[in-house]
């Protein structure tokens, strides 16, 4: 499973930013791809994921600022983010689980290999 990232960067709050995961080494349908962030000093949390067959589960907290998408043809999954916050300031990560132990909305655990993650930074 290789998962390669692009996008990140510095915005000001009120703007928006794409991520994207390019997925390798694995067939599309076998796994789930999740956006997760991470402030230093804390625990990694899960944003949102999306299934093969286009489902997808997001963490209350965020509230429809964020969307994840996927393009197959791609091997490419996508996080589009608007209206960011300060406190979206965090290392981002793409994440992919093993589609079995994906069960419900709430498999955040299942996520156990890692893209190298993003700065995304968000001034005032």
């Amino acid at each position: 499973v290789q998962l390669v990232q692009f996008g990140g960067g510095f915005v000001q709050a009120g703007e928006s930013l794409r991520l994207s995961c390019e997925a390798s080494g694995f067939s599309f349908d076998d796994y789930v791809i999740g956006w997760f962030r991470q402030v230093a000093g804390m625990e990694r949390e899960g944003i949102a994921y999306i299934r093969s067959d286009g489902r997808t589960t997001y963490a209350d907290f965020l509230k429809g600022r964020f969307t994840i998408s996927s393009d197959k043809a791609k091997n490419t999954t996508y996080l589009q983010m608007i209206k960011l916050k300060p406190e979206d300031t965090a290392i981002y990560y793409c994440g992919a689980a093993p589609a079995r132990l994906v069960i419900d909305d709430h498999s955040w655990w299942a996520f156990g290999s890692w893209g190298r993650g993003t700065q995304v930074t968000v001034s005032l």
